[in-house]
C-alpha cells in the first residue's frame, strides 16, 4: 500500500509539474509571436530622412523644381513651398505625390503658368516620392 502512495504522490507531482510548462506551451502556440515591426522611418507622412535627401537632390538637380519654385522653394513662378498655405490640397504627403503626378492646369495655377505633370520631368514613381517627401519636410517641420 505504501508502494502505491509513494507511486501516486510522484506521479501527482510530475502532472503538477508539467502543467505549467503545458499552459505556456498551449498560450505560445494560441497567440504566435509577432514578427518584429518595421522600424520607424521618421517624418510625419512616414518617410526617411534618406527620402528626404534624394528629394532635396532631385528638386535642384534633374527634376528641375527649383526652376519654378525658387532655390529655396519660396516660390518663382510656382508657389512658395515652405510654408503652411498650401493652393490645389491640404498639403498631405499623398496629396503632394498626386500633385507632382498631375500637374497644375493653367487654369487652376495662381500665376496662369501650367505645371506639367512630374514637371514636366522624367521621373519614376521613385522619383515623386522623394520629392514630395522633400516638399511635405519643408512645410511640416
Amino acid at each position: 500500500m505504501k508502494v502505491w502512495t509513494t507511486l501516486g504522490f510522484v506521479a501527482s507531482l510530475a502532472i503538477a509539474a508539467a502543467a505549467p510548462a503545458a499552459a505556456q506551451t498551449s498560450d505560445a502556440a494560441a497567440s504566435p509571436a509577432k514578427p518584429d515591426a518595421p522600424a520607424p522611418t521618421g517624418g510625419a507622412a512616414g518617410y526617411s530622412p534618406e527620402l528626404v535627401a534624394k528629394g532635396d537632390a532631385l528638386f535642384h538637380g534633374s527634376a528641375n523644381c527649383y526652376a519654378c519654385h525658387g532655390n529655396k522653394a519660396e516660390g518663382l513662378v510656382g508657389p512658395n513651398l515652405t510654408d503652411a498655405e498650401w493652393i490645389h490640397s491640404k498639403g498631405s504627403y499623398d496629396e503632394i505625390v498626386a500633385q507632382i503626378n498631375h500637374g497644375v492646369p493653367k487654369e487652376e495655377s495662381k500665376s496662369g503658368i501650367a505645371m506639367p505633370p512630374k514637371g514636366g520631368a522624367t521621373l519614376s514613381d521613385d522619383d515623386v516620392k522623394a520629392v514630395a517627401a522633400y516638399v511635405h519636410s519643408l512645410g511640416h517641420k
